[in-house]
């Protein structure tokens, strides 16, 4: 059994992981973690999260010593703010723990990009050159070889699945940009409760116009540019991604359904729909992404959707892990 810590524990994604972890017949749940200061020190799992009550019985107790935590851990997710991810991951991977980062700290190495978009000085550049991005239908066998995984999060996972197939077929024309425009449920911005999240003032609005922090995160990944616009929606969780782009000259609808099914044909966690198209609804509480298109002319619309508590946070940790490790990639997902 593979004994595993999740720091950040108190949030909606460490409460997910925990659920998973407790499912997991490979692992076993060896600590829940806060910051030092945090009002939830102290407090049992489930008497913040309810859903969890008789089945999560862990205590959520403060990270003060990282070097200790590391010597009782082989496994530790990282659900923090991207800055204490940068600063413990380091400790973790010193001590031979697999870590999975869920925040941004290791997602992108570009000259830059940190001060620019997160407001710190990456100082582990060594650990960032290492780090392996953890889309998992596109980075397997990295995933299964890597001690770091930067897993992505909820707006470049429900992007780039949508877009990637296409471009690694060869079938989008380069002189226009694919136009993301993608609405969050507002768990994305965390359990803390203020103006920005309150169901009262949350109204569906656009945010982060041409300055949102993902876009050049997408772009790094896919290698080519994109606009990419995100709103905020007054629902709880998921996320649907529409994305317009133009195809190459000659491209046809079966060209297009065979790019998507090369890529995804094997991979448990997308489901394509074709010419359906997908709704928030029918994947909110699964590890599922669901993709669909439509063609006309020279012009695609994609649509993908997800829960970006999942797939776009937690249930794409674990499915890392499951890979990394060997196990079935949906196991404790289901």
């Amino acid at each position: 059994m593979l004994k595993t810590t999740i720091v950040g524990a108190s949030g909606y994604t460490g409460a997910e992981l925990a659920l998973m972890v407790h499912k997991h017949p490979k692992l076993t749940l060896s600590g829940l973690y806060v910051s030092a200061k945090s009002v939830d020190a102290g407090k049992c799992i489930s008497q913040l999260h309810g859903k969890l009550s008789g089945v999560v019985k862990h205590l959520v107790e403060p990270l003060q010593d990282p070097e200790r935590v590391a010597c009782q851990s082989d496994v530790i997710f990282l659900a923090t703010d991207h800055q204490v991810s940068h600063d413990l991951a380091p400790i973790f991977l010193a001590k031979g723990c697999q870590v999975f980062d869920l925040s941004g700290a290791f997602r992108v190495k570009q000259q830059g990009f940190y001060e620019h978009f997160y407001g710190f000085e990456h100082q582990h550049q060594n650990w960032l050159d290492a780090a392996v991005y953890g889309l998992a239908e596109w980075n397997t066998d990295d995933i299964k070889s890597n001690q770091l995984i930067a897993v992505p999060g909820c707006y470049p996972t429900a992007s780039q699945l949508a877009i990637k197939p296409l471009v690694e077929a060869g079938l989008l024309n380069s002189q226009q940009w694919p136009v993301i425009n993608a609405t969050s449920g507002v768990s994305g911005a965390g359990r803390k409760a203020s103006m920005t999240n309150s169901y009262c003032e949350v109204s569906l609005k656009p945010y982060g116009v041409f300055s949102h922090r993902h876009q050049p995160e997408i772009a790094h990944h896919l290698g080519t540019d994109v606009i990419f616009t995100p709103h905020l929606g007054n629902f709880k969780r998921g996320i649907l991604a529409t994305i317009t782009m133009k195809l190459v000259d000659g491209v046809t609808e079966d060209d297009v359904e065979q790019a998507f099914k090369t890529a995804y044909g094997n991979k448990p966690a997308v489901r394509l729909l074709s010419q359906d198209l997908p709704s928030i609804q029918n994947v909110e509480n699964t590890p599922f992404c669901d993709i669909g298109w439509k063609v006309q002319g020279q012009h695609i619309i994609v649509v993908s959707a997800i829960d970006n508590l999942l797939k776009g946070a937690s249930s794409q940790a674990m499915q890392c892990l499951n890979i990394h490790y060997g196990f079935p990639e949906l196991t404790a997902l289901l």
